[in-house]
């Protein structure tokens, strides 16, 4: 991948994704899990481009959605409604209302939520969120199963959860389960494994248990990141004795996110200006935390590599944005010697970089190209000013 002609033909600041890095680790994972029935569904919230959909979609996988429009995105990429799981947290009946319309697959996280649709939608299929109070995940900012998360039904709430089912005859066909991200320890899945198949034992009507994602990558070069050959063998064998000693194959659902499209995904810059203090050298660069702002927000770790000058003396650094507060991308950098307009590209860049950037500071968001078979394609343009301003509304005040 040439990242300088790249830069020229669309500019920076730029987010590439490497679409068959992207189909590489979609069959890398679907070929690690030996069971009769499994369905991968893409968690677009990581990256939700209406083109990298449609290559999730052609490769076979589902679609994981925790917003009305990711759904709508979803059916316009070309997924089948009962393809996409509507996974949402903490939203009102009427969006709930809607998905079911939609046709899609509804997963309940609140007793509140499963009672209004099991009265007012005594037909509709339901899947159940469950919270297995257990701590895992790289920081507790994507920690998401324990005791004190907002994610889920207790599963110490299950006899209730059971009454509310067996009262208005709802049939619960999936269960669902996430932890956290970031997971190193198989052990981790193996042990949330047991706490849901004794809950499904109760559940006669399953057809589906969903274990979500949290599979690790890898940020740095000695970094460490989920055994996906040895998770994939231990959990197939536990998961396929389950459903041997219930007497029904069960679907096997996931929901990787990160996994799918991190180290597809660079960040391509140009240095705006080199800057010495009597502290350290700073390189500012053409985009902030407006573009990128996992390192800011989860401390996120993110290797950055100098494309213009990789062979130059190296250098200490501590590389910056240029949004007019705290902006730091990473400090105390070895990289080749940095000049003016280089071009730096920050790696693992395709998950929750480009769907979390805002227009902070009244900057546009970058552009994004598909790189694909040795072609490159422009999936979203370069925002402008007049996109900025388009909602405006001047209301002829009385000043």
């Amino acid at each position: 991948m040439n990242f300088q002609q790249l830069a020229e033909k669309y500019g920076t600041p730029l987010y590439i994704y490497d679409g068959d890095q992207i189909a590489k680790n979609y069959k890398r994972f679907v070929n690690n899990f030996k069971v009769k029935k499994l369905k991968v569904h893409y968690a677009c919230k990581a990256l939700s481009n209406l083109s990298v959909l449609k290559l999730f979609k052609h490769l076979g996988a589902g679609l994981d959605c925790v917003s009305l429009n990711e759904v709508r995105l979803g059916l316009a990429a070309g997924f089948e409604p009962q393809e996409i799981i509507f996974t949402p947290n903490n939203v009102g009946e009427d969006e709930y209302e809607a998905a079911v319309k939609l046709g899609v697959l509804v997963n309940v996280d609140n007793l509140h939520m499963l009672e209004y649709l099991g009265m007012n939608f005594p037909d509709q299929p339901l899947c159940i969120r469950l919270n297995p109070h257990i701590m895992a995940g790289g920081n507790s900012k994507i920690s998401v199963g324990h005791v004190g998360s907002k994610f889920g039904i207790s599963i110490h709430q299950f006899p209730l959860v059971k009454r509310i089912i067996n009262r208005l005859k709802i049939n619960v066909e999936g269960l669902h389960i996430h932890t956290g991200s970031e997971i190193v320890d198989p052990e981790i899945y193996l042990r949330v494994a047991d706490i849901i198949f004794a809950i499904a034992e109760d559940l006669p009507t399953l057809k589906y248990i969903d274990f979500g994602s949290g599979f690790k990558v890898k940020y740095k070069k000695e970094g460490f990141e989920t055994d996906l050959e040895a998770l994939g063998k231990l959990f197939s064998e536990r998961f396929n004795s389950f459903c041997e000693e219930r007497g029904k194959d069960l679907t096997l659902r996931f929901e990787p996110g990160k996994y799918m499209v991190s180290n597809a995904g660079s960040f391509l810059v140009k240095v705006n200006v080199v800057k010495q203090t009597t502290a350290c050298t700073f390189v500012g660069i053409n985009a902030g935390f407006n573009h990128l702002i996992r390192p800011m927000f989860y401390d996120a770790y993110h290797r950055i590599k100098n494309v213009s000058n990789p062979k130059g003396n190296k250098k200490i650094y501590t590389v910056v944005g240029y949004i007019c507060e705290t902006d730091t991308f990473g400090v105390d950098r070895i990289l080749p010697e940095v000049r003016v307009n280089d071009l730096l590209i920050f790696k693992n860049a395709g998950a929750y970089c480009f769907t979390m950037a805002s227009n902070y500071n009244f900057r546009e968001r970058p552009a994004e190209v598909l790189v694909l078979n040795g072609k490159d394609y422009l999936i979203s343009k370069r925002e402008t000013f007049e996109d900025l301003t388009r909602n405006f509304v001047d209301p002829a005040l009385e000043l």
